[in-house]
């Protein structure tokens, strides 16, 4: 089976920095498609970025210019810096990928999650 790890959430003052990273790992034949998603409380899991094997990158217009996405497709791992956080982007962080596993089966895999709060 295939599974996602984040890491590098925690607690941060507005206009601070993190950098998410998750790590995807089992039995990987190709990963597409990659992103990261959030969820505030009472509020619908939403996009934040997502980008494609190649490196195309789309960004939610809330996040853009100062978040940025990345991925390293010889590690199997995508992250996400975050710069000039606001109390807005609390949320918690999941990873998500389109994978192939070497049985050739496609699936969407989330990350468990990982809890980013903005506050002074």
């Amino acid at each position: 089976q295939v599974q996602l790890v984040e890491s590098g959430g925690g607690l941060v003052q507005p206009g601070g920095s993190l950098r998410l990273s998750c790590a995807a790992s089992g039995n990987i034949f190709r990963i597409y498609d990659m992103g990261w998603y959030r969820q505030a409380p009472g509020k619908q899991r939403e996009l934040v970025a997502r980008i494609s094997r190649i490196g195309i990158t789309n960004v939610a217009d809330s996040v853009k210019g100062r978040f940025t996405i990345s991925r390293d497709n010889t590690k199997n791992t995508v992250s996400l810096q975050m710069n000039s956080l606001k109390p807005e982007d609390t949320a918690v962080y999941y990873c998500n990928g389109y994978i192939q596993s070497t049985t050739n089966s496609r699936s969407d895999y989330w990350g468990q999650g990982t809890q980013v709060t903005v506050s002074s």
